[in-house]
This record gives C-alpha cells, structure tokens and sequence, in this order.
C-alpha cells in the first residue's frame, strides 16, 4: 500500500468531533446530489426523445416520399407502384421496410354532429404494429377479404367530440365529383398525446381511398420509409434524393414536425447547460473540502516535509483524500439515483400534463453508455479540479508549518 494513500485513509477517519469530518459529510453530500441530479436529467432526457420520437416515425415513416406538387392539398398526387419497388433492396443497410400509404380529407357525420379529418389508408402489406402499441380500445384494421375494408381506427379526441365508441357505424362524406359517402366501423380507438396526429388523422384500408380515388392497385399516394436506425436519416435522406425519379420528392419526419423536434434539441441544451453548472458547484465544493483539510493538517504537512516527504508526495496524500471523498460520493450518488430512475420507470410516480409534453409521464430510457460517461465525467473534472489547492502544499515551509500548530 502507497503511503500517500495511507496517510489519506487516517485524514478521513478523524474523530466523530472534528471539524473535518462535518466537512467530509458536505462534500460527500454534494457530489452524490449533482451526481444524483445529473444521471436523472439524462436518462429523462433520453427518454422524451425516445418516447416521442417513436410515436412520430410509428405514423409517418423516418422518411415519406411523395408525388412532387406545388399543390398545398393534404391528398397527394398517384404514384405508381413500380417507381419505388426496388428501393428496399437498393439500400439494404438502411431500409427496414417501405410502405404504401393514401390520404384523403372528408367529413363524419354522427347525428347532427360533423366533423372534419383526414383519412390515411394502410396498404395491406402493411404491420400494424406499431399502431397497436398506441391502441386503448379496439382491435387493428382487418384487412379480409377481396374488396377494401371499412374498418377505422379513429384517435380519443375525434371519438370524444363525435361521442362514439368502438363498433359503431360513421358516415364518412367525401368532398369530389361526384360526391360519395361511405358506412365506416369503428374498430380501434388510438391515442398518442400528440396534438397534430390525434386532431383528425384517421386510419383506414388503402382500397377503400384506391376505390374512391377511381385508383388502380398499382397506384398509391406515396410511401413512408421505416430505417433501421434513425440517426441516418439525414444519409438516406440524401441518397434517396439521388435515387428516386425527378418527378418524386422526400421529407423526413424531422422537416414535418420541426417544432416538436426542435423542442426536444432545446431540452438538450438546456439539460447540458445545467450539468455544466452542477460539475462547477461539486467541483468549488471539493476544493473548499480540501483547503480546509489542509489548513487543519497543516501543521502535519509541516512535519512531513521535515521527515523528508516530497512536495508530490504531500500532493499525493490530499489528492487521494479528496478522491475517496469524491468515490463515496459517487457510489450514494449512483444508488439513490438510479434508484429514483427504476421507481419512476416502474411505477410512473412523477406524472405530465400530455398537451404540454407529449406524453403522460416522465418517460425513462436507460442507456448505460450514458450512466458510464456522466460517472467518468464527474471524476475525472473534479480530480483535476482537486489539483488547483494542492497546489498551495509546494508553498508551505516545514519550520512555519509546525510552529502554526
């Protein structure tokens, strides 16, 4: 055993009526709060961008590729099957699947009730997996049988202000030449506490828009493109431009809820922000802790230097005092926060209003590459902080430091 880290083990065994040991607790107290605070605030962080991410690429695709229009109408333009056919074997790396989609504006009738929304057809082909992680009544869209299907799911905002319920009938008038109208079944009931989805976007079958539209099968409204890893968006994004025909044009869902997404790039900064200035008061807590500790021993670095200690040795033995300070500190910091994050995670104790944030709860995502930095971020700032006082032991003379006692 290093006798600079013996020395510094029986600094912080002082006697329970010492001053030092009052001052240990603080600072034992401080790095485990900012620690606490800091892997809290990330993993929360985390989980809003995960959480809300999700429920946007769910319903739009990471990527929809369109007819190209000026025409500022919510319906698109035909695209023709063929045109897009090949892509997931093109980009094989990137692509996790291509799906065929149709909008279609019209307006529900229940009673003397009308309403407003957006029809958004679901090819066959077509999982529905990721809607139903968002279902709260109902069952998905069946899909049998040779002719479309008047089966749609409808969000809780729409089934509210209509007073409906899963199994009733709706008619749905559509606005064109000529006017038609349609018997449609509710089956499924959706909700994702996202304002611009639950408004008034419907689902249905994709054939029952083809039908209406005096569509073929081999036309379609456009396609949304699910990737298997939603930080290459911005890649496929570019080598989709070069692929796709001149007549097509791409979004990615990012461009499409800019302001959702630029929310989220606010609480990021912010959250780093904050970090920023819990290392700076853990950090100024630490070298306090130290300053003190060597003003109470200073009469014991006086006699270490006359017994022939080296100025870095001296170092050495404060560093080490302030390291185990800071390792305690750290272990309470990752117990009681990671503690807080499963009890959350759990149990949802800490609920959210949906229409500010998106979501009903503090979501949590755990990411142990992040659990890791934020520890070796803690300890390495405030260790090299902790050099700054030690500084001061080469300044001490052996003489005046023993006649200080």
């Amino acid at each position: 055993m290093s006798i600079t880290y013996f020395i510094a083990q029986r600094i912080r065994k002082t006697g329970t009526q010492a001053f030092t040991t009052i001052v240990h607790k603080i600072a034992i107290v401080s790095v485990a709060v900012g620690l606490t605070t800091m892997l809290i605030a990330f993993l929360a962080l985390n989980g809003f961008q995960k959480a809300i991410s999700h429920k946007l690429f769910s319903f739009n695709g990471h990527l929809r590729i369109f007819q190209y229009t000026l025409n500022r109408s919510y319906e698109e333009l035909p695209i023709a099957r063929s045109k897009v056919e090949n892509l997931k074997e093109s980009f094989p790396a990137y692509i996790k699947d291509v799906q065929a989609f149709a909008h279609k504006t019209a307006l529900l009738q229940v009673g003397k009730e009308v309403e407003g929304v957006l029809l958004k057809g679901l090819d066959i082909n077509t999982s529905q997996e990721n809607l139903t992680d968002y279902l709260i009544e109902g069952t998905p869209i069946n899909f049998v049988g040779e002719h479309y299907s008047r089966d749609i799911i409808i969000s809780n905002k729409t089934a509210a202000r209509l007073n409906l319920q899963v199994g009733e009938e709706v008619t749905a008038y559509f606005v064109q030449q000529p006017p038609r109208y349609r018997k449609l079944r509710i089956t499924g009931i959706y909700s994702t506490s996202v304002a611009e989805i639950d408004e008034n976007l419907i689902f249905c079958d994709l054939r029952l828009i083809q039908r209406l539209n005096h569509w073929p099968d081999s036309l379609v409204g456009g396609y949304q493109v699910l990737l298997k890893d939603s930080d290459q968006i911005d890649l496929v994004e570019d080598l989709l431009f070069d692929w796709l025909d001149y007549d097509l044009n791409e979004q990615s869902t990012i461009d499409q809820h800019r302001v959702i997404f630029d929310w989220l790039t606010i609480l990021h900064k912010n959250v780093l922000i904050f970090i920023i200035l819990i290392l700076i008061v853990a950090s100024s807590n630490m070298v306090s802790i130290i300053l003190i500790q060597m003003m109470e021993r200073t009469a014991m670095i006086g006699i270490l230097k006359a017994l022939g200690a080296s100025n870095s040795q001296v170092k050495r033995t404060f560093l080490w005092s302030g390291m185990l300070l800071l390792a305690k500190g750290m272990l309470w910091g990752n117990l009681i926060g990671l503690g807080l994050a499963v009890l959350q995670d759990y149990f949802k104790i800490i609920q959210l209003n949906p229409e500010s944030y998106y979501i009903s709860y503090v979501p949590i995502a755990w990411s142990w590459g992040t659990i890791i930095l934020l520890n070796l971020l803690t300890f390495f700032v405030v260790t090299i902080v902790l050099l700054v006082p030690t500084a001061i032991i080469t300044k001490i003379q052996p003489v005046k430091a023993i006649r200080f006692s």
